[in-house]
């Protein structure tokens, strides 16, 4: 992203293309941030300066490690009172991935003899899902037609025997939907059991609900380089590391931490939290925008998830007589980025696991995520491109008079 002030482009933190643009070629529209944003302005110069500063082992106790270390620390104490936590429960991973195997791992470790059974949301990331279901037994919990989990099932299913941990995203990653994880919370501590919640998509958007007893981000989702994954254990929460013992980061990840990689997640995420209400206001009206005009624009194109309470800047569609791979093709030969079907497995274009528990059709489905900075006249390029692409397909398809 560009800085405060306007780009080259004239957009206020607009949203720098990955490269020039050839002759000929439509201008590139990046709409894909669930995934990844590009990278912001102060995680880019917070980098090049701890590239230079940051360099060395924080472990030893030289001087040049000594500086890599007050580097690290800061990041940590940054990045902690952004979760409402202490410094010390919050440690690095190499991604959000990462994180959630630990966390669904080591919670299982702790809670041993508690039981085996893992409760989790049906919309859950996959990376929840997989790791529960190596973890123990996976009890996963229906949701709504908007994707919200059904609270009197999760309340339920928590207070069986048997369970060692439950898990629920704070947002879908595939509908925005937000998730009641402050009731979820309160359900499992009645139980004794410890809630894993998943803030991938909500960290840098919205604020962090209180309850969680473990919590794991991603940080290119904020605008942070890749690489870097949060995990943050409350005191007093039993666990216990899956891996070999390791000293690095709290005994928590094997390993140590790429403390540049490190310092500019933490400034990107000050920079989200910074314009997080201006900039969420912002996305949201755009969101409208699109939620309000696509199916007027396309025949057969259906809106998912909650129109009110969703994270600001994720919509999705589901079009009737579309193939998937195809939309995104088309969408892409018109410079625009999206992504279709589960956003956990989009190179394998499988179904998604959300839509199929929401009771939505798994296929012709469309996600747009806004980064912050997008213009608003990306937003309107994209819906006098979109229909046209729609009709292409359907036309490929000998769906066009359906």
């Amino acid at each position: 992203l560009t800085s405060d002030d306007a780009g080259a482009d004239g957009r206020p933190d607009g949203v720098r293309q990955a490269s020039p643009k050839k002759s000929g070629e439509p201008p590139r529209g990046y709409l894909d941030a669930a995934s990844a944003q590009p990278l912001r302005a102060s995680a880019r110069d917070a980098l090049a300066a701890a590239l230079d500063q940051g360099w060395a082992d924080p472990a030893r106790r030289y001087h040049d490690a000594r500086r890599a270390r007050l580097l690290l620390d800061a990041a940590r104490e940054s990045v902690a009172a952004r979760l409402g936590a202490r410094p010390d429960e919050v440690s690095f991973t190499a991604s959000g991935t990462q994180a959630v195997h630990l966390a669904v791992a080591g919670l299982a470790r702790g809670r041993a003899r508690a039981g085996d059974v893992v409760v989790a949301s049906a919309v859950e990331h996959s990376s929840v899902l997989h790791a529960g279901r190596a973890a123990g037994r996976l009890t996963t919990v229906p949701v709504d037609g908007l994707g919200r989990v059904d609270m009197s099932a999760f309340a339920a299913a928590v207070a069986g025997d048997g369970v060692a941990l439950a898990a629920l995203q704070s947002a879908n990653h595939e509908v925005g939907t937000r998730q009641p994880t402050a009731a979820a919370a309160e359900a499992a501590r009645e139980h004794g059991v410890p809630l894993l919640v998943d803030a991938a998509q909500s960290l840098g958007r919205e604020a962090v609900e209180a309850g969680w007893s473990v919590l794991t981000a991603h940080a290119p989702v904020w605008g942070g380089p890749g690489g870097v994954g949060v995990l943050a254990v409350r005191t007093g929460v039993r666990w216990r590391s899956p891996s070999p013992d390791d000293p690095a980061e709290g005994r928590r990840v094997p390993g140590p931490v790429a403390v540049p990689l490190v310092v500019a997640a933490a400034a990107a995420l000050e920079e989200a939290e910074a314009e997080r209400e201006a900039e969420g206001e912002r996305l949201r009206a755009l969101v409208d925008r699109l939620r309000s005009r696509v199916p007027e624009l396309v025949p057969d194109a259906v809106v998912l998830g909650d129109p009110v309470d969703r994270l600001p800047h994720v919509v999705t569609f589901s079009f009737l007589y579309v193939d998937g791979e195809s939309l995104l093709d088309g969408l892409d030969r018109e410079g625009f980025a999206a992504s279709s079907g589960s956003s956990c497995v989009a190179d394998a274009l499988e179904p998604s696991h959300v839509l199929a528990a929401m009771g939505a059709l798994t296929q012709g489905n469309l996600r747009v995520s806004l980064p912050a900075g997008v213009h608003e006249d990306d937003v309107e390029r994209f819906l006098a491109v979109l229909p046209r692409v729609v009709a292409d397909v359907r036309a490929t398809l000998g769906a066009e008079d359906l």
